[in-house]
């Protein structure tokens, strides 16, 4: 598997992120160390999670991806294999939010023993903090980085005023800067990232990891009609975000590439991103291995020119 350098932070990652939202929610323990076992043993090694992941479950606190990962990663023995991502600033309740330090060195702290590790790869600020100043929370960061808890630094959710002025910061303190950008981004939701968000970090050497890459799910194309809807919990959020006409016209696109190819549309609409221009690693969860084997599919997926236009004309 050819690896892929995060930004400038020297990490090298797989082309595609699995992603631990699902860890503690669609999947259990059991199913999700099937996934990570088969994740690692086609060659791959990037995987993103979050402290929150997954509070929205009934009886969940947050927390439940992260412990799911570290329990995974003391049985095999193989936490030196793996790039982890998780995140910090979410709303989880009674433990509190934001990007403040009181807020941050505790939630470190937490995220670190839920993992069973003494540092996390990639730290990402999981939404922006606008109560809280960027020097500040920049300033933990180096500390974090310092005291050897934290590798390397990302954003997730900003916009790119926020961006660029958190790289500013960086450079005038001498802080450690954003190295990764985490946008939602896929075929459907292309706007908001390609107008302001590529053009910064293209020019500024920031990795990006997209997520919602595969449309929570619509672009696997088991979201046709009304009936497929009850498949996941998921369903009632892709009726109203995507059964559409410009849905439908994507999803019609897929699967014309994806016969053209021998493909799924799945591992299509991922190979669209991968060959994206400044995309480091599209994230993508998979709750059985044979999901899973779909979106390795993409890695290994070169697509023509002609049906890069052909996606790009039915999403525009």
């Amino acid at each position: 598997m050819q690896k892929r350098t995060l930004g400038n932070s020297g990490l090298e990652v797989s082309s595609l992120c699995l992603g631990g939202n699902v860890f503690g929610w669609t999947a259990d323990e059991p199913a999700s160390f099937k996934v990570l076992d088969a994740f690692v043993a086609a060659g791959m090694n990037f995987i993103d999670t979050a402290d929150v992941y997954a509070k929205w479950a009934p009886g969940n606190t947050g927390g439940e991806s992260e412990t799911v990962l570290g329990r995974w990663m003391k049985q095999r023995r193989n936490r030196d294999k793996v790039i982890v991502a998780t995140k910090v600033g979410s709303d989880m309740g009674a433990p509190g939010k934001g990007l403040s330090r009181a807020y941050m060195t505790r939630a470190v702290e937490a995220s670190l023993a839920r993992l069973q590790t003494d540092y996390i790869d990639v730290y990402q600020s999981h939404v922006d903090d606008a109560n809280t100043p960027l020097e500040e929370t920049l300033g933990v960061y180096a500390d974090l980085v310092a005291q050897g808890k934290v590798r390397v630094i990302g954003a997730s959710n900003y916009r790119a005023e926020r961006l660029s002025e958190a790289l500013e910061v960086s450079t005038r303190h001498g802080y450690p800067r954003y190295e990764s950008l985490q946008p939602l981004y896929n075929l459907y939701d292309r706007a908001d990232y390609e107008t302001a968000l590529e053009p910064l970090c293209r020019s500024a050497g920031i990795g990006v990891i997209s997520y919602s890459s595969l449309a929570s799910g619509f672009f696997s194309g088991k979201y046709r009609t009304e009936a497929d809807l009850s498949k996941s919990p998921r369903g009632q959020g892709v009726k109203r975000r995507f059964f559409n006409d410009r849905g439908f016209a994507i999803l019609a696109a897929l699967d014309a590439v994806a016969k053209d190819h021998r493909s799924t549309p799945a591992a299509v609409a991922l190979a669209w991103l991968i060959a994206r221009p400044g995309m480091t690693a599209p994230i993508a969860s998979a709750t059985t291995v044979d999901q899973l084997n779909e979106l390795i599919a993409a890695t290994r997926l070169e697509l023509s020119a002609a049906s890069i236009d052909r996606l790009n004309r039915a999403s525009a």
